[in-house]
């Protein structure tokens, strides 16, 4: 093309040939059979002495008597001439002696291209210019965001513990009792918390806690009186630390953590430790327990008390969760609901309230949901990524809820018209 002019578009064409067929033979055909038709302006010989069409390139294969190939015709005019132009070449039906038939790829705004071209050369740019000219400043208030973001979640010994990463580096770990714990510490700021998962201590707790000070933080329940003494026949604890009475550690707000765990890690903490509980708690409310360190001797058998208070509890688990005929006879589709909204809030410490129809009606923190489910009228099933307790039943009761499914159970003395599930009942591996 003459270098005074400035493509504008691509006219790309591909064609048909009946017959053998060279490239000289179908750019004279383009040339030939569109001369004429569309008036002496729009003459393909006399815009390219124009500048406004520049050199046509072909390229043609050849396959037993047939050819076939595509034609490129860079133009600088309007678009409505562009489009007449190739709807001039469609319009060709021999090349030669042989039948053809040409047809339009499309029409390339070549403008557009360079300008995305431009546009992600200046991003490139920009950006090499950012690494090179990044500011103390910005070292800095890098390393403070980097500060606030909370850990991650991760697994600790052969029973897969949940955890966050710092338990492997911090000179004090806290024990809490399930994963959902784990993960609302991380959300207040402590990535040093590992889930003991149940009142059988795993060996892996008891070899992590070793040359470590170590805080037990546990639920406010009854629960979490019978962990704590299994915690203190296999564990050096250094300080108990419990959520409000009647209150969960993962039902806990950040500030309430906050608030719970900011005197507990300092320097130096008496040898014998009674549990320590939240501020929010009444002195009436807290349970009437005096715990000393693992070298207390008991007038009898710590063995045997141990094991009377762990059968007690897994009777109590026990009785709550129901039997595989039970699960079989729940609704497809509430099965299949349950499945669908699990991947969206597990590990997030959230709800979800769904009708009849298996429509989502609310979404809310853990935190929050019961002091919310009377505002999901019509709600019928409740998924929730925590531990599913009697306040939350009592509350799912009163709003008409009929199913809930959550990770584990209390001892609960539910309705009898409420199915409670944990997502393993379902076949959820969570």
């Amino acid at each position: 093309m003459p270098t005074t002019g400035i493509v504008k578009y691509h006219v790309k064409l591909k064609f048909d040939v009946d017959g053998l067929v060279e490239k000289a033979d179908i750019i004279g055909a383009i040339f030939g059979q569109t001369e004429g038709l569309l008036g002496p302006e729009m003459n393909l010989n006399e815009l390219q002495k124009v500048s406004k069409v520049g050199r046509i390139e072909v390229n043609v294969e050849t396959k037993g008597n047939m050819t076939k190939g595509d034609a490129l015709i860079p133009m600088s005019t309007d678009i409505s001439t562009a489009a007449l132009i190739a709807a001039a070449i469609e319009s060709i039906d021999k090349v030669g002696p042989f039948p053809a038939k040409f047809g339009l790829v499309g029409i390339d705004d070549i403008r557009a291209i360079k300008k995305k071209v431009i546009v992600d050369r200046a991003k490139k740019i920009v950006q090499d210019w950012a690494t090179r000219t990044i500011s103390e400043g910005d070292e800095m208030l890098k390393d403070v965001y980097d500060a606030s973001k909370p850990g991650k979640l991760t697994s600790f010994g052969k029973a897969q513990l949940a955890c966050g990463t710092g338990v492997f580096d911090s000179a004090w770990i806290i024990l809490v009792e399930g994963r959902a714990d784990v993960v609302n510490l991380l959300r207040a700021g402590y990535d040093n918390a590992i889930a003991i998962e149940g009142a059988r201590i795993d060996e892996s707790v008891t070899k992590l806690t070793e040359g470590k000070r170590v805080v037990a933080f546990l639920d406010g329940d009854r629960a979490g009186d019978l962990i704590l003494k299994e915690l203190h026949g296999v564990v050096k604890i250094d300080k108990v630390l419990r959520a409000p009475q009647g209150k969960e550690v993962e039902e806990c707000t950040p500030l309430e953590i906050s608030e719970i765990l900011k005197d507990a890690f300092s320097p130096e903490v008496p040898s014998v430790q009674q549990p320590v509980y939240s501020p929010h708690q009444s002195p009436h409310h807290q349970p009437q327990h005096h715990y000393e360190r693992r070298n207390y001797r008991r007038e009898r058998d710590p063995q045997d008390d141990y094991r009377t208070q762990h059968a007690r509890q897994q009777e109590s688990l026990q009785s709550a969760q129901p039997s595989k005929e039970a699960v079989a006879e729940d609704k497809a589709e509430i099965l299949s609901a349950v499945r669908d909204v699990y991947p969206q809030i597990n590990e997030t410490l959230e709800a979800v309230v769904l009708d009849g129809s298996m429509n989502t009606l609310l979404k809310v923190p853990v935190s929050e949901v019961i002091k919310r489910l009377n505002s999901a009228e019509g709600g019928k099933l409740l998924v929730i990524d925590g531990i599913v307790t009697q306040r939350l039943v009592d509350a799912a009761d009163k709003a008409g809820i009929e199913y809930i499914v959550g990770h584990r159970m209390t001892d609960l003395k539910k309705p009898a018209d409420i199915r409670i599930r944990t997502f393993d009942d379902i076949g959820i591996n969570n």
